[in-house]
């Protein structure tokens, strides 16, 4: 099973190589597309998990590592690197399950190949009044010896209620 999805998202990234001219546009492809997969995987993650509210970013650190890579993933990255002020740290991925049988063309360079994982994390926290900045900081693809996946929370997104309700 995960070997049939590490194979399909192998060729919709080599669907958008050809798509697109840069490998910019194809990182802003895998983002949105993550993005929105993150918006409608929030409701299965919660519904399956039965994980409450969290209460702070370390405790969303958490949850994103040992309970929903693990869910969806197969993979418990670790927590590392937290700012003094607890309002950033990284996700360091020992095995990258997307990438799996890849290896990056000379000619794409730039590309983040497994930027949709940054745009699920994204998509998902935002549905949860989280607004995160999501980036890859290291990958191995690129020769590095481990991914590292670097999370900012910016802010808590308010309920806007429609006037007259409260």
């Amino acid at each position: 099973n995960s070997e049939l999805f590490t194979l399909t998202y192998g060729a919709l990234v080599t669907q958008l190589c050809k798509d697109y001219e840069n490998d910019e546009d194809v990182n802003k492809q895998l983002d949105k597309m993550g993005y929105n997969i993150g918006v409608r995987l929030i409701e299965d993650f919660l519904a399956r998990s039965n994980v409450g509210r969290c209460h702070d970013f370390r405790e969303t650190a958490d949850v994103i590592s040992k309970i929903a890579f693990k869910m969806y993933l197969g993979i418990t990255p670790s927590i590392t690197n937290w700012s003094p002020g607890g309002d950033e740290f990284s996700l360091i991925l020992e095995n990258n399950p997307l990438v799996d049988f890849v290896e990056l063309p000379d000619n794409h360079s730039t590309l983040i190949y497994s930027n949709l994982l940054c745009g699920v994390l994204r998509g998902a926290l935002e549905m949860v009044q989280m607004a995160v900045d999501v980036k890859f900081v290291q990958d191995t693809l690129k020769g590095d010896s481990v991914t590292e996946i670097r999370m900012k929370f910016i802010r808590r997104i308010e309920d806007n209620l429609p006037a007259g309700e409260e």
